[in-house]
């Protein structure tokens, strides 16, 4: 019977919704300030309340937010380049939506956030853009070789980035927008991110077509998909999430590289199917990592990219091992006869799938 329910699709996705629910309610009560039920039960408008509608309330949004946000970018750019490896920090997305930050500082130093945001959006297409074309042109494109592409190639923007930033003298403003932390986020600062709920609902509308792409652009144009224009989309829409959470919450690394793989695991490669529960589980590791960064050294907290790089590197190396030694093959509930079905299937196309799996399609 417990086999059953969970070879079921749904199972896992209720599953995390139940966690992501408990969870976020426990958060709200986390934090410097001990706040109770009875106190905000009571009506009374003391500190207690303001803290927790201002600041304790916005932070829990931000944080789903960011960790749907995050883990759909990297989902669909690794769908769309067919390279695991890829997601907003080895796609130098991010690298470039700092570039954007920094140039805006330099050139429109008086504009507030708005302008900065714009600037972000731009140059983080633009940036996701030209890692794509630079990969397109490599003759041999193996797993590993396309996001070291990516990395050198964001190693170079955020080079650029560090010289105007000294050359202008904006370092510590810039230094906010390189450690991703939710310590200051409040009610009037944070709403940018909302951003992300539109975007997310748009990606899940043209998942088949994010699907048929990743394919290669032969296979798109024989079922009438333009291969540009949806390549293009999907990228964009990667583009602007990263960019919107960089503005707001500052760089997070790993979210898109580790969070879309581990749910593949158990999901299979089907954008469709898989996109409801990367975001929520997306947004499940990113709040149990705040909450962590919260608690570890109570009353002070530390930046949570260094929760989530310590907890990501240690996820990544344990997923580097597992795929070295069992390729693609998905983690599957059930009995020996769907483990003996699959098995076979994946000894019929192993030699197709590690040919397919080599970075972006042609």
């Amino acid at each position: 019977m417990i086999k059953q329910i969970c070879r079921k699709s749904w199972f896992s996705t209720f599953i995390l919704a139940i966690l992501l629910i408990l969870l976020s309610c426990v958060s709200l009560f986390v934090g410097v300030m001990d706040i109770d039920i009875p106190t905000l039960l009571s009506g009374r408008e003391g500190m207690e309340l303001k803290i927790f509608i201002l600041g304790r309330i916005p932070r829990l949004l931000a944080i789903l937010c960011t960790g749907v946000g995050m883990s759909v970018a990297g989902l669909i750019m690794q769908q769309l380049c067919m390279n695991k490896f890829v997601s907003p920090t080895t796609g130098a997305t991010i690298q470039s939506a700092q570039l954007g930050i920094v140039l805006s500082m330099v050139f429109l130093p008086t504009m507030g956030l708005g302008m900065r945001t714009i600037f972000a959006f731009i140059f983080a297409i633009i940036g996701t853009l030209l890692f794509v074309f630079f990969v397109q042109r490599i003759q041999v494109k193996d797993t590993v070789l396309v996001p070291l592409v990516g990395i050198m190639f964001g190693n170079i923007i955020g080079g650029v980035t560090n010289f105007l930033a000294y050359q202008a003298e904006v370092t510590q403003q810039l230094s906010t927008y390189f450690s991703g932390s939710f310590a200051l986020i409040l009610k009037g600062n944070y709403e940018l991110v909302y951003l992300v709920a539109p975007l997310v609902i748009l990606a899940f509308i043209y998942a088949n077509h994010f699907n048929i792409v990743g394919m290669g652009q032969d296979f798109s144009r024989n079922l009438g998909v333009n291969y540009n224009v949806i390549l293009i989309l999907g990228l964009s829409i990667s583009a602007v999430i990263t960019a919107s959470v960089i503005v707001i919450v500052g760089q997070i690394s790993y979210i898109g590289l580790i969070v879309p793989n581990l749910v593949t695991l158990f999901k299979g490669d089907k954008i469709r199917g898989t996109l409801i529960d990367t975001a929520l589980f997306g947004a499940l590791f990113v709040l149990l990592c705040d909450m962590i960064a919260r608690s570890v050294i109570k009353p002070y907290e530390i930046p949570m990219e260094l929760v989530v790089g310590i907890i990501g590197s240690i996820i990544f190396i344990i997923m580097l091992f597992y795929k070295l030694k069992h390729g693609k093959k998905a983690i599957r509930w059930g009995g020996h006869h769907r483990k003996h079905l699959h098995g076979a299937h994946h000894g019929r196309h192993h030699h197709h799938r590690r040919n397919k799996e080599v970075g972006i399609c042609e």
